[in-house]
């Protein structure tokens, strides 16, 4: 039998939530009750603040790493503050 869960959340976090679980090709309410489910099942729950990489983010760390590797868009190393303005200044 099917019931109706009605709880207060943050407007941004409903919006994300079900924005992510579209991408999965998931409604919200499967997302809460898996959730739900994994929460009577383990009788426990984990909050986590480890951060994710966005995905623009991660585009940007792959065009640095080709960079790194190709020695492109890298500057030399100075030995004094007055060598690294004279390569800032140069034309």
């Amino acid at each position: 039998m099917k019931t109706v869960l009605s709880i207060k959340t943050d407007r941004d976090v409903k919006k994300q939530a079900q924005m992510l679980a579209a991408e999965l090709g998931l409604p919200l309410s499967t997302v809460v009750n898996a959730s739900l489910k994994e929460f009577v099942r383990a009788r426990s729950i984990t909050f986590s603040a480890i951060p994710r990489m966005t995905k623009r983010l991660e585009k940007i760390l792959g065009r640095v790493e080709k960079d790194l590797k190709t020695g492109k868009n890298l500057s030399p190393e100075f030995r004094s503050a007055e060598e690294a303005m004279r390569y800032l200044d140069a034309p």
